[in-house]
């Protein structure tokens, strides 16, 4: 591939691709002036592109007058073109940490093709630079090996997937951008339509109705490295826009569609040398809720929730008996090695208890000296006291955290608390660990709109022995579902999707909406769902959070070439930005 790499261009070779075997090969290189030293009549420049770097020597003896003085100016970024010979190092100034360390290039000639001002903050890893400047001079930020190295990657993840998928008899196939708007769970981008007005596109939150669609078509298998947007608040793994593995097939199973996947991400992630086992574990949600707490469990370690209902159900600590009275649950977690924090270590954690729904932490610490220290133990028996050691495993130097609540609030808790006592002790978290969690429930109770939402999503099939009780039990519904989880963090997620008009009227209905709204905003789909739909479904990819994961990143800013901000915003292009008021008026819009 090198040789077509440097075929269309003025180098004959990266920076990055000379070995000691190239030793006396005439060679054109082009770059960046990375780092430039004098040394008492020599001159080392290092030469970095995309692909790497190499030392290049302008000795006087070799170059012209003119071509010596430009070298002792070039600056820091400053673009150049060197042409000379490949020279191996001496044994002693052999530098084993750069690949292209064995040799050098002694040059012929050098041309400057630019110069530069000296950059805010230096092209190189690791810098403390803030962010916001960083991204305001993006196209500096992703000269710096690693951010390069990220995108390279992202690059091979997505030639990888294509590749399986294309194998497979996918095709690919693009779907509009400017579309209608419907409740997908996030606010819509909302475009003005100048030739209607009065009326609005949205730009997608997911493909899913047109890859619906594509499966009426008989399409059979569609895959799309779609671009999806969501107006919602930001997080580290969250951006405004953002891109994901689009995937649909028809006449198929959820299991078909899991087994299918296995297959894909074992080649993906083999090709970028990421080595899993497959395939992977299943685990139903109902499992991960109660031994993680929440649906993407990060399985690299322990620390796993204990219902301990059972034992303290009727103890005199109120807290936990009303708790289980009250139809809730007492439920721990073992920190092992934090026995010895002080108490008032332990109660910060009653900060992030507070933040996930709890109205207070209860803890036991047991000291690495034989020491029991809490103010809730006098509450309990000597059994009560001796079964729950034995229920957690207790050992000197554990500490207990409890939770006591509503289910889903005590998963909260504890699930937040894990992650968090994993980060202050330091427990390692190498490798990544993939599953499935499957069988989701169909529907949820959404307390803050008094009214029932899907869980997935309101395309989802409802398990065949549950749709006798959608209306008159919608949260005892399961459905066909499955999310694809990477180290704790969810990276795909699909279901089987509704290919019956009727069923899908009901679900929408369950959701809230009317008839009427069901046919203004779903008719399309409705109808579409009336002419022959075949059995189908699919999954999609979040493409930035699974390169986030494979690159080792906290932030999948770290694998956008151009993110946006945690305002979302661009500090590059200033956007988003006023527009004139002429341009108002053409789409029939004034601001108030």
């Amino acid at each position: 591939m090198s040789d077509l790499i440097n075929e269309y261009c003025m180098h004959t070779a990266t920076a990055g691709e000379l070995r000691g075997q190239d030793e006396g090969r005439e060679v054109v290189l082009t770059g960046w002036a990375w780092h430039n030293r004098d040394h008492g009549g020599l001159i080392f420049i290092d030469l970095r592109d995309r692909d790497g770097y190499t030392q290049i020597v302008v000795d006087p003896d070799c170059v012209s007058a003119e071509d010596f003085a430009k070298a002792e100016h070039v600056g820091r970024e400053y673009v150049l073109k060197v042409s000379g010979k490949v020279r191996r190092r001496s044994e002693d100034a052999i530098n084993p940490n750069m690949a292209t360390g064995e040799i050098e290039v002694l040059a012929d000639s050098l041309e400057v093709l630019n110069t530069s001002q000296t950059p805010p903050f230096a092209i190189e890893d690791g810098i403390e630079t803030d962010e916001t400047t960083r991204m305001r001079l993006r196209y500096l930020d992703i000269r710096r090996p690693e951010v390069l190295a990220a995108l390279k990657l992202r690059h091979q993840v997505v030639q990888a997937l294509r590749a399986a998928l294309n194998k497979r008899g996918f095709l690919e196939i693009e779907t509009p951008i400017l579309a209608n708007s419907t409740p997908e769970g996030a606010r819509d981008y909302i475009v003005p339509s100048r030739p209607n007005p009065g009326k609005f596109y949205a730009l997608p939150q997911s493909p899913q109705q047109f890859k619906q669609m594509l499966m009426v078509a008989g399409v059979e298998r569609y895959y799309q490295i779609a671009r999806c947007f969501r107006d919602e608040d930001l997080r580290a793994d969250r951006q405004p826009e953002f891109t994901q593995v689009d995937i649909e097939m028809s006449f198929v199973q959820g299991d078909d569609v899991i087994r299918m996947m296995d297959d894909v991400m074992a080649e993906t992630l083999s090709a970028v040398g990421v080595e899993v086992a497959f395939p992977l574990k299943r685990m139903s949600y109902a499992e991960a809720m109660d031994r993680y707490g929440c649906d993407r469990p990060d399985t690299r370690f322990g620390m796993e929730l204990v219902d301990i209902s059972s034992i303290v159900g009727n103890s005199g600590f109120k807290v936990f008996s009303g708790a289980v009275q009250n139809g809730g649950v007492v439920k721990a977690i073992n920190a092992k090695g934090a026995g010895d924090w002080s108490r008032g270590d332990v109660e910060k954690l009653a900060e992030v208890a507070a933040e996930n729904g709890a109205k207070g932490m209860a803890w036991i610490a047991f000291t690495t000296d034989g020491q029991e220290k809490s103010p809730i133990i006098k509450f309990f028996s000597e059994e009560e006291f001796s079964a729950l050691k034995d229920a957690m495993d207790v050992e000197p130097g554990d500490l207990l955290l409890f939770a006591a609540d509503k289910p889903d609030v005590a998963n909260a808790v504890l699930s937040a608390l894990r992650l968090r006592m994993a980060e202050l002790l330091n427990i390692p978290r190498e490798g990544h660990s993939l599953l499935w969690v499957v069988n989701f429930p169909m529907f949820r109770y959404d307390e803050e709109e008094k009214k029932y939402t899907a869980e997935h999503h309101p395309f989802t099939h409802v398990l065949d022995e549950d749709l006798d009780i959608m209306e008159s039990d919608p949260l005892a519904c399961g459905s066909y579902s499955y999310d694809l989880v990477m180290d704790g963090f969810e990276v795909g997620g699909g279901t089987i999707r509704i290919h019956n008009a009727e069923e899908q009227r009901r679900v929408l209905r369950i959701v809230g909406l009317s008839d009427e709204e069901i046919d203004e905003k779903f008719g399309h789909l409705i109808q579409a769902l009336e002419l022959g739909a075949p059995p189908h479904g699919g999954i999609a990819l979040g493409l930035d959070r699974l390169v986030m994961l494979l690159a080792g990143k906290s932030s999948i800013r770290d694998v956008i070439a151009f993110p946006k901000t945690s305002s979302a915003s661009d500090p590059m292009t200033g956007a988003p930005s006023a527009i004139t008021g002429r341009q108002l008026k053409e789409v029939n819009l004034r601001l108030l």
